[in-house]
């Protein structure tokens, strides 16, 4: 049984658009990790310090290396709290 070769080109026409989305959610994911690879099974303790990471650097994969924390650090609390009337 032949092929009908005028199959072929919307087949071969899906396949590249696959490709390419898959590729621009690829390097969209990328980016957004600051040009670092995408991490996976984070526990809780990597999550608390990818929280700490986004006060500090404003960034949850950005890390600094100074060892004391900028003033706004102090008042800049994970803790939400409710207005007392």
């Amino acid at each position: 049984m032949p092929v009908p070769f005028e199959a072929l080109i919307p087949v071969g026409l899906i396949t590249v658009m696959f490709g390419v989305v898959s590729v621009g959610m690829n390097s969209v994911k990328f980016a957004r990790n600051d040009m670092k690879p995408t991490r996976y099974n984070l526990d809780q303790f990597e999550q608390v310090m990818m929280r700490r990471d986004e006060r500090l650097t404003g960034s949850n994969r950005g890390q600094s290396s100074n060892p004391t924390a900028p003033a706004e650090f102090q008042t800049n609390s994970v803790w939400q709290t409710e207005q007392v009337l």
